[in-house]
């Protein structure tokens, strides 16, 4: 089994890294492989509502987005991390995230997924909202912990004094393992799904 953990800072080895990194090392000790997929700082341009992903199977701008979805298939657990700008996840992650979900969302389907946010001080409860979103529309089942899925600090040192917030990443990856055997588990007794037609309501008539 292997968890994708999707770092959402500009900054590759900061603190939303290191409390990726914790929780990878967490899933690790449960016989988990994971990696931890930085998106890197150049420009991701946000979704244009083209709807060409449909006709090809992947966005129309082939970038860093496609390049993740390409792993994606083969994952079986998520975790997207970001700092907080401003009460909220970052513009870059926010842009990737609309682009990956909206081009490619079957391929997260029933797949547990994480939220983890990272902050200075303030802002953290609004970015996991918004995050979590994207886990909610897609019938993901999201997994939590002891405390809200997040990490306080200013730097990667000062992360790492968050004790809480730490021991909040530890039991978020015991779950994921958890959640990860339960479902292979179904899948081994023959448990399988139910899917029922998706309907749409405009309110415009």
């Amino acid at each position: 089994m292997k968890v994708l953990l999707v770092n959402g800072s500009p900054h590759k080895e900061g603190c939303t890294y290191t409390a990726l990194s914790e929780i990878a090392k967490t899933l690790n000790e449960n016989d988990i492989e994971t990696e931890i997929f930085w998106i890197g700082t150049k420009a991701i341009g946000g979704c244009i509502a083209c709807g060409r992903c449909r006709k090809i199977g992947k966005c129309t701008f082939d970038d860093v987005v496609n390049e993740f979805t390409d792993k994606a298939g083969e994952a079986d657990g998520f975790i997207f991390g970001s700092p907080v700008y401003y009460a909220a996840a970052s513009g870059q992650i926010t842009s990737f995230l609309d682009r990956v979900f909206y081009s490619n969302g079957g391929l997260f389907t029933r797949k547990p997924g994480a939220v983890v946010c990272s902050a200075r001080r303030g802002g953290t409860t609004a970015t996991y909202d918004q995050l979590n979103k994207y886990l909610g529309i897609t019938q993901m089942p999201i997994i939590s912990s002891t405390y809200w899925n997040m990490v306080h600090g200013n730097t990667p040192e000062e992360v790492l004094q968050d004790e809480e917030g730490l021991c909040t990443m530890r039991q978020l990856g015991h779950n994921m393992a958890f959640f990860l055997r339960c479902i292979e588990v179904g899948k081994n007794e023959g448990i399988k799904p139910t899917d029922i037609p998706k309907v749409k309501t405009n309110f415009i008539r």
